[in-house]
């Protein structure tokens, strides 16, 4: 059964990378954030189901935890769970990078500030998670990663 889910996980990945790098080739601003903002909704997806997949290598087979607390409330005091917590503490981690992504793509875009002679006192960029394609590849190579080894530690038992 967890072949199914680990199979699953995989093409989500899959899917989420053929669209980051579509979005690099897209001429109109509109084609590259819809298929920018596909690759991000797949890509919390596939976190999603890997929570599912992970969630079941520790016998909690009807278990669909959405986010990394409800999963290691699961299978609390397990390696998997101490690293889990670990990747969300850590910046830049491909699961920080995924919750950073979730809050961006579920808020509004944040007014800009306009620009007068009054108002300059310093320039400085507008802060938040990296949207770029090459950033989102980055992450789904990171989370494939985390699979294949999940998936190898867990074959091993």
């Amino acid at each position: 059964m967890s072949a199914q889910w680990q199979t699953l996980v995989s093409q989500k990945l899959y899917l989420a990378t053929q669209l980051a790098g579509l979005s690099r080739k897209q001429a109109s601003a509109t084609d590259r954030e819809a298929t920018l903002q596909g690759a991000i909704e797949l890509a919390l997806r596939a976190r999603k189901l890997m929570f599912a997949l992970v969630a079941r290598y520790h016998q909690q087979n009807r278990a669909t935890p959405a986010t990394v607390e409800e999963l290691t409330t699961l299978i609390a005091d397990t390696p998997d769970a101490e690293l889990l917590t670990d990747l969300t503490r850590t910046p830049g981690s491909w699961l920080n990078h995924l919750d950073q992504l979730e809050v961006a793509q579920s808020e509004p875009p944040r007014q800009q500030k306009t620009v007068s002679e009054e108002n300059i006192i310093a320039v400085s960029t507008a802060a938040g998670p990296d949207r770029s394609a090459d950033g989102l590849l980055e992450t789904l190579a990171a989370m494939k990663a985390f699979m294949t080894d999940l998936g190898e530690r867990h074959a091993e038992w």
